[in-house]
């Protein structure tokens, strides 16, 4: 299904089911936050697109990846200043297909769904999802305190899972992104798994811990 939306660049990825707050202050995406707000956009949903390393977003074509997530606007602050808080949560995964820079003052697209292949038989995927929420645990208890994480659910479906696990998991830009874009959920567990296992070797051997995503997320696009 083809589908118009809002793009928000951004040197992150979204995952579908992650939390993502965000703090508003360039214009464009001012004016993005309130077309949102007053329903010009339709069901307040908006992508988010990662902007490729080293890139400037000014060079749309070429700086943007090509696969991204919708997120739906959940929470809105206004400040006194004009800036905004806002809190999205990723949905759906798209494909870019054509870019518009001049309908609005933010970059607007063309987009179609990308959705999974089907989930292999449940069976065949026990093992592998508990092998991928034991990497999860691992990562967590390495790099972060008591109480600052938690497991998903345990009916969250195969398909949605290694989303969600590496949600709260400071992997490398590059990594997110090929987990984004993957359409087997078998092959995306097995990745998130190895991926978690070796950023908590890591950390165990730097003796360091992961700043919280949070601190480095704020509502503009790179330049």
């Amino acid at each position: 299904m083809v589908a118009n939306l809002p793009l928000f660049p951004l040197s992150t990825v979204l995952m579908p089911g992650a939390s993502l707050p965000l703090h508003i202050f360039e214009p464009r995406y001012r004016q993005l936050t309130v077309d949102l707000v007053t329903g010009v956009v339709p069901d307040k949903q908006f992508g988010v697109i990662a902007v490729r390393e080293g890139w400037s977003v000014d060079d749309a074509t070429a700086a943007l990846h090509r696969i991204g997530c919708t997120a739906a606007l959940l929470d809105v602050r206004r400040l006194p200043d004009g800036r905004f808080d806002i809190v999205t949560r990723g949905g759906r995964r798209f494909r870019l297909l054509d870019i518009d820079s001049t309908a609005r003052p933010y970059l607007t697209a063309s987009v179609e769904y990308l959705p999974d292949e089907p989930d292999p038989a449940a069976d065949h995927l026990l093992a592998l999802t508990g092998a991928a929420r034991a990497a999860h645990r691992r990562y967590c208890a390495t790099a972060w305190r008591s109480g600052e994480w938690s497991e998903p659910a345990g009916d969250v479906r195969p398909g949605e899972l290694a989303h969600l696990l590496a949600a709260d998991c400071l992997l490398p830009m590059g990594d997110r992104q090929r987990l984004l874009e993957q359409t087997s959920p078998e092959i995306r567990l097995r990745m998130v798994r190895a991926l978690l296992l070796r950023e908590a070797g890591l950390l165990g051997r730097l003796r360091a811990v992961p700043a919280p995503l949070h601190t480095f997320t704020v509502g503009h696009s790179p330049n």
